[in-house]
């Protein structure tokens, strides 16, 4: 737990911040521009999906991080509660929209890609449905966070939820090997290797290393933004 009270201290949070972020932002913009190229000008279209399967590109990566921060804010929300960790719930209040931005790119752009697909802009899939029930997770945390006068107890019953909502996580991962449903099976982390040709492989990871830089960045910002603000608070206080 060494680590976990190393980032503890505020002021050691934000020089780090003032590091990564720029770094951050940088690589976000050069991973998209490659990225977006690959996606849209050299891969090619699928075999029986033609040109659709490039919304691939833009919806998997949402997925995968939508999926991540949650975990990473159940994570977050766990050592909060039992390390009180200053800046875990920090993080968590950060992280939400973010995450709840992602997922809710992921069921826009899987609808876009469902109606010439399946024939249809949205069905009661196990997967389309517990990916709801995520956005709804993020939401609801959002809300019960700031349903509370006490900043402290808001975050208490907020991390709590994240816990509860993690029981939803393999739902969204196993939904398509537990059910018979409209969804592929996994075709990256699978035995035998992926199952995704290296043309379209490739893009698809440079998409989700920006969306992973383009998450951290934000989060950064939106943590160092309310240091700042409690920091400038606090000596007006004083003062």
């Amino acid at each position: 737990m060494g680590w976990v009270s190393f980032f503890a201290n505020p002021a050691r949070f934000l020089r780090l911040a003032r590091f990564l972020i720029p770094l951050f932002s940088l690589g976000a913009i050069v991973a998209f521009a490659v990225g977006l190229y690959l996606a849209l000008c050299a891969s090619p279209p699928d075999y029986q999906q033609g040109e659709t399967v490039r919304i691939m590109y833009v919806h998997v990566p949402a997925a995968w991080l939508g999926l991540g921060l949650y975990v990473a804010m159940a994570v977050a929300a766990g050592i909060g509660l039992v390390a009180r960790h200053a800046l875990a719930d920090l993080f968590c209040a950060a992280a939400a929209p973010v995450g709840a931005t992602l997922v809710g790119l992921c069921l826009a752009t899987g609808s876009l890609w469902g109606k010439p697909t399946w024939g249809a802009w949205w069905v009661w899939d196990a997967r389309l449905t517990s990916v709801l029930v995520l956005f709804f997770l993020y939401c609801g945390y959002m809300v019960l966070r700031g349903a509370f006068e006490d900043e402290a107890q808001g975050a208490k019953a907020g991390g709590i939820l994240l816990l509860i909502g993690v029981v939803n996580i393999p739902i969204v991962k196993f939904s398509v090997e537990w059910w018979n449903t409209l969804h592929q099976p996994a075709s990256l982390l699978r035995k035998g290797g992926a199952a995704i040709a290296p043309e379209m492989l490739h893009p698809l990871l440079v998409m989700a290393l920006a969306y992973a830089l383009y998450a951290g960045s934000m989060i950064l910002i939106r943590m160092r933004t309310v240091l700042r603000a409690r920091k400038i608070a606090l000596r007006r206080e004083e003062s």
